[in-house]
């Protein structure tokens, strides 16, 4: 990384230290002062042309001396021509301003003309022109960076990380150390449900990048934004209808290092029954084996095909520009892994308080990921004061998942001198599939020109969640003379389980803005009034069977050597749906605002208080002798906020805000079930759990020197009452259980400073932010110590810590390179995420931390005449690890986990390099 920033820098003085015998200058547009990129400046009667860079400037080297004409042409704006007299050196810089051919304007906070909403210049307009804090992302700069999700892409966003996947990539948005559960997710301003069955948080993976015109990240709230926002907003705007006919095709093929290595595994994925036994023939059915296809257990290997991703979108303006309509899809099939090492261990020995490691997992994950998404959009403008739209959007990802283990016992039998030891192979098969619907009909509405104006929303959104035939088989095995092999079929506990899961939720809402103008002393003040009402339903289920060899003794290699020769039993007939997860659940959200907006003389001032009331209810439908099997929480909330900005100067500005927002307990939260198994533990829900309630303080300075470039500088105060984080409590009635539920925990509070930095210099280009986030939150532990008498016991004491998720120190450098005479573009791309805590431990001291790490990435396109565009993308060029780690170690691990500088290894997990090569066509 060093080297690559000397090279920079040695080019970026070149620039600065070019020869004087040229023709310098920069192109901007005349009303908003923005840099005009890939502008065409041609002197007459020579061969002289060049194109502008990044910041607008140009260079014509070595021209001829005399008089000339320099004729300066952009797309969508008039073509300019100006006379000059070109010396032989000391020739002064031009500044040449551009008009665009219609007069169009980019309104405060979102488009509502046909600007190109997707440019860079764009982006910056909004960030210096909105109410609140926020953060852009524009579709041209998604476009051309190495991501092709809105998980990867918001990672470059300052304040930013993410939480991964199994596979690497991207999955859910940690905004300013703020776990995902602290931030809500909008397409078009409106937001849509959750697919997950526990919680409210949305995965950000399942949505393609292209189908956006850009990427919103909201920092601070105003009172028409909903609430429950204690972290930040997530705001996907689409695309929207263009003047003229365009088309955008897009076609791409890659693989992935990992199957380069090593191969594939993989099933018919036909053979899953979507459905159980269950669900088709009643809750008295009994089933048999004659029920389940034994087909689920033909695993093959192979290497996989090429990863293949496609998108289209087509859209134009009809009816002299009245009627707007696109029509935009995205397809990606992919293959992805990983090869992980994984450590469990137990704190059984009060002489250490550090786990001792009692087995080590070695896991080898195959991912076929199929991600499709659609968007559809019309819009029409009945006169300059009356417009409808109707917006529709499907994304859909599904993902098959073979995670192939062999784990080696540690705590018996284990003599590696000898090559010795007790094994268990589990291979376990799981589909996901996840949907997200939204339709919208929104209405604009200026019914006083100049004074009074409304806007509504009427929206249906659905999302789903399905996971069926979730299949687990377990194999006993050994190691003899150092070698390993199967042996028989684990015919104690769970050695062979199917299982299926899905849930739904439908969210129906209305929305309602009314805004009146009133001028006060001279300054027009606009008040604003409106609400939303939302009925939320959710429904969960969960049926799980187990199975038991009919021939215990049916040895591996001998009386068998499939899966599928395994004869066996079903051991609950009438499957297992009485735990938390087969459920229902409602929540009316009824809310509504007053607010005012003003501008005295440099300093714009925005305020108001929002009101929500909240009805959220679940319902058992299958209660073990639990107390409280039904329940509700209903309350209401009073939400201030005040925003303010004081322009320094056109290109400066100061930006403070309060606002105060809340976070409510997930459906399955509240859910005191009997206690769902996990890996290591049992989990339930808490009907006492409150909403966080959060007071937020923001101040930022920004510069705009010339609309592509920016500095941002700002720093944030949280103080979070009744926080929600997880730990192991023992069962009020059953004390002998230990349970990880949710709780709310005093007071937490995090704070933080950002710094955002944009700047181009000709051809070169420099992306940069960095954020410093601290917190505290202090939750009880369980400490092992010795009694009186020398028996082990338990005590609990309070341990302060970070909050879940959060990484102290996170930054992100991108180098850009355009030449857009070659039509060439380059991105070098960096991620940095400090360590954060992965799993909160029910023991002290024992938390499991994630390890720093650099992700790097990197795409490049090259331009044609006939409008094809090649590119490609490379993504984890570092083969970076996943790892995690106990910040303590134990002697008796010394021979087995890797300890170093005071910590103990965990879980390792390595991806590998992915490649992906393409056209685009653009009309």
């Amino acid at each position: 990384m060093k080297s690559i920033l000397q090279v920079l820098f040695c080019l970026l003085m070149s620039v600065a230290t070019a020869s004087a015998t040229s023709i310098k200058g920069y192109v901007y547009d005349q009303k908003t002062g923005e840099a005009l990129v890939g502008a065409t400046v041609f002197l007459e009667h020579t061969d002289k042309a060049v194109s502008t860079g990044l910041d607008g400037s140009f260079e014509i080297k070595h021209p001829p001396a005399g008089n000339f004409t320099l004729k300066v042409s952009y797309i969508m704006y008039k073509t300019l021509s100006k006379q000059i007299t070109v010396l032989k050196e000391d020739n002064p810089t031009l500044k040449i301003y551009l008009s665009e051919t219609k007069d169009k304007e980019l309104s405060e906070v979102v488009i509502s003309g046909k600007n190109d909403g997707s440019a860079e210049k764009t982006a910056r307009r909004i960030e210096q022109k909105s109410l609140q804090q926020i953060n852009v992302v524009s579709g041209r700069a998604m476009e051309v960076s190495p991501d092709l999700t809105v998980a990867n892409v918001i990672q470059r966003v300052s304040g930013v990380s993410v939480e991964r996947s199994s596979s690497g990539d991207g999955q859910y948005a940690i905004l300013r150390g703020m776990d995902k559960r602290y931030n809500y997710t909008l397409v078009n301003g409106v937001k849509i449900p959750s697919p997950d069955n526990k919680y409210r948080y949305v995965p950000l993976d399942i949505f393609p990048s292209e189908l956006l015109d850009r990427l919103e990240i909201y920092k601070t709230l105003t009172p028409n934004l909903e609430g429950d926002a204690i972290g930040g907003v997530v705001n996907m705007v689409m695309k929207d209808a263009p003047d003229k006919l365009q088309i955008n095709a897009n076609l791409a093929g890659g693989y992935s290092q990992l199957f380069i290595d090593r191969d594939f595994m993989t099933l018919n994925s036909h053979v899953i029954l979507h459905k159980s036994p269950y669900e088709l023939y009643g809750k008295s059915y009994q089933a048999t084996q004659a029920d389940f296809n034994n087909s689920k257990l033909d695993y093959k290997f192979s290497r996989p095909a090429p990863n293949v991703t496609g998108g289209l979108s087509i859209g134009q303006r009809f009816l002299d520009n009245k009627l707007g309509i696109i029509l935009a899809g995205s397809y990606q099939n992919s293959y992805r892994g990983s090869n992980s090492t994984f450590y469990s261990s137990s704190v059984v020995d009060a002489s250490n308080k550090f786990g001792t490691i009692t087995s080590m997992d070695e896991r080898q994950y195959s991912e076929q990921q199929k991600r499709y998404g659609i968007h559809a959009k019309a819009d029409y403008a009945f006169n300059k004061n009356h417009k409808l739209s109707l917006y529709n959007a499907y994304a859909n990802l599904s993902n098959l998942q073979l995670r192939d283990s062999k784990s080696t016992n540690f705590s018996n039998d284990y003599k590696p001198e000898e090559g010795k030891a007790n094994l268990t192979y589990t291979t376990r098969t799981r589909f996901t599939e996840q949907q997200i619907y939204n339709s919208t009909l929104h209405g604009d509405h200026q019914l006083i020109p100049e004074q009074l104006k409304v806007q509504w929303s009427a929206v249906y959104s659905s999302a789903k969640n399905d996971v069926p035939d979730n299949n687990n088989i377990i194999l006993n095995g050994v190691k003899e003379n150092f070698t390993d092999r199967r042996t028989y079929v684990q015919s104690i506990g769970n050695g062979y389980t199917r299982r299926w899961e899905r849930n739904t939720e439908e969210d129906l809402a209305g929305y309602v803005d009314i805004t009146y103008t009133l001028k006060i002393a001279g300054t027009d003040v606009d008040f604003s009034a409106g609400g939303l009402y939302r009925d939320k339903q959710r429904s969960s289920f969960y049926n799980n069977y187990t199975f038991t060899p009919l021939n215990a003794s049916a040895l591996y290699g001998t009386d068998f050597t499939n899966y599928t020769e395994i004869s066996w039993e079903v051991k609950n007939p009438s499957g297992s749906v009485n735990n938390a997860l087969t459920y229902e659940a409602s929540e009316k959200t009824a809310a509504g605002y007053g607010m005012f907006k003003f501008e005295a003389e440099d300093l714009q001032v925005t305020g108001g208080l929002r009101i929500e009331h909240t009805d959220q209810g679940y319902k058992m439908l299958f209660p073990a002798g639990e107390l409280r099997p039904e329940g509700k929480q209903v309350y209401t909330d009073y939400l201030p906020s005040l925003n303010l900005k004081y322009k320094v100067n056109k290109g400066q500005q100061l930006r403070a805000s309060y606002f105060r927002s809340l976070n409510r307990p997930g459906f399955y939260e509240l859910i005191p079930g009997g206690g769902l198994v996990q890996d290591d533990y049992k989990e339930k829900g808490n009907p006492d759990l409150k909403r966080a309630i959060a007071d937020n303080f923001d101040l930022r300075y920004e510069l705009f020197p010339n609309g592509t470039d920016q500095l941002l500088v700002g720093a944030f105060y949280k103080n979070i009452q009744n926080p929600i984080e997880y730990s192991f409590q023992a069962d009020a009635i059953r004390g002998q259980d230990t349970y990880y539920l949710p709780g709310n925990f005093g007071t937490a509070k995090n704070y933080g400073l950002e710094l955002d930095y944009i700047k181009f210099v000709h051809q070169f280009g420099v992306k940069a932010n960095y954020t410093y986030t601290h917190s505290r939150i202090t939750t009880p532990k369980a400490s092992r110590i010795l009694d009186g008498s020398g028996n082990p016991t338990v005590q609990y004491v309070d341990q302060s810590r970070p909050l879940y998720g959060q990484s102290e120190h996170i930054a992100n450098l991108s180098l850009l390179f355009k030449d857009s005479k070659k039509g060439l573009d380059i991105q070098v791309a960096g991620a940095y995420t400090g360590p954060r805590i992965n799993t909160v431990s029910q023991f002290l001291d024992n938390d499991l931390w994630q390890k720093g790490f650099i992700q790097m990435d990197a795409s490049a396109e090259k331009k044609f005449r006939n409008n094809i565009t090649v590119f490609a993308k490379a993504g984890n060029l570092l083969n970076t690890p996943f790892k995690l780690f106990i910040k303590g170690t134990n002697p008796q691990n010394a021979s087995i986990a890797d300890q170093f500088d005071g910590k103990t290894l965990i879980r390792n997990d390595y991806y590998k390099q992915t490649y992906l090569l393409g056209l685009r066509y653009k009309l």
